[in-house]
């Protein structure tokens, strides 16, 4: 029987690999990919936003990810407890990795050969080897767990738990919890600032961005609050987030406020609002940061938004419900 010890062994040799040379990486097609939650299906875009093609997905697509040469795209299907690949040169379905239930947000190692995936119904991240399929890790919660993002080394995971308030921080090599770290209500999605020093965490009913120093796992400073003119407090429920190469923005959806905030990394000053559509919910960057591209949950559409001039430039209706845009760089 394999041991407990074993397992982790073989989980810190999937982190440990990170080290090996990298493949050369696909030619960007610069195509946008939007996960339609109401739709089962994941729909394509060209750069210059026609559509390519719709492609049927398992149930519930929600969070998605290039591997490491960008050739497929994992796409977290939440009701059929499954993460399907989608082959990005011909934009169909080609695998599936079955999962925990209702996985909700997932994280590469850092040799993507393996996934951290956040269970929402049974309370639990797990480590999934992508060529046995066997999950090897198991850790236990707060209630439904969502963000999830995995330190460079693979030494560390944060999860959230947005019924407990709380970031746990994972030691993969005992696979344990090591730190609950109470934050605002509803934590959802992490972004780590580019020098590697802070973990940004958004936590969605509260209004509020948590800023957390990775050397210590401890909060650095108050809690950062964006609120728009002419909205609540309570209408601002920031969910995710993008951030320039070189830090010097840091791009935040805000929920039912219809807004991106642009704020400044070094300052924490809002730059600037930007109204996009209902519910903004995701946000990706194209490989030059020329545009930033919104999916707005309620809407049914995604906005273009120029990072030149900070402006809205074009709005594309998309499907039902879309979850979670990304681009081929």
């Amino acid at each position: 029987m394999t041991t407990r010890r074993a397992i982790l062994q073989g989980a810190a040799a999937l982190s440990a690999a990170a080290l090996v040379a990298r493949p050369a990486f696909a030619a960007g097609t610069g195509n946008i990919f939007v996960s339609l939650e109401k739709g089962n299906e994941v729909v394509v875009l060209d750069k210059s936003y026609v559509e390519v093609k719709r492609i049927p997905t398992s149930k519930r697509p929600r969070d998605m990810h290039f591997n490491q040469d960008r050739t497929q795209l994992y796409v977290a299907c939440g009701d059929d407890d499954a993460i399907d690949i989608i082959d990005v040169a011909t934009l169909e379905v080609v695998d599936t990795v079955p999962t925990g239930p209702s996985p909700e947000v997932f994280a590469f190692t850092p040799d993507y050969k393996g996934v951290w995936v956040s269970n929402e119904e049974y309370s639990q991240l797990e480590l999934i080897d992508l060529e046995s399929r066997v999950s090897m890790v198991q850790v236990p919660t707060g209630a439904e767990p969502e963000g999830v993002i995995v330190s460079e080394d693979g030494k560390t995971v944060y999860v959230t738990s947005e019924v407990a308030d709380m970031v746990h921080v994972v030691d993969v090599a005992s696979g344990a919890v090591i730190k609950n770290i109470m934050v605002g209500t509803r934590p959802r999605r992490f972004i780590f600032t580019p020098d590697g020093k802070q973990v940004w965490v958004s936590c969605e009913l509260s209004s509020e961005i948590f800023i957390i120093d990775r050397a210590t796992n401890e909060i650095v400073g108050d809690s950062l609050f964006f609120v728009p003119p002419g909205f609540k407090p309570e209408d601002v429920t920031p969910v995710g987030m993008a951030v320039t190469k070189d830090g010097s923005k840091i791009l935040l959806s805000l929920g039912r406020a219809n807004h991106v905030a642009v704020i400044d990394g070094t300052t924490h000053e809002i730059i600037k609002y930007i109204l996009v559509g209902k519910r903004a919910w995701s946000v990706d960057l194209s490989p030059d940061e020329s545009v930033a591209i919104v999916s707005n949950g309620l809407s049914d559409d995604i906005t273009v938004v120029d990072m030149a001039t900070l402006e809205p430039v074009q709005t594309i209706p998309v499907g039902r419900v879309p979850h979670t845009v990304m681009i081929h760089a």
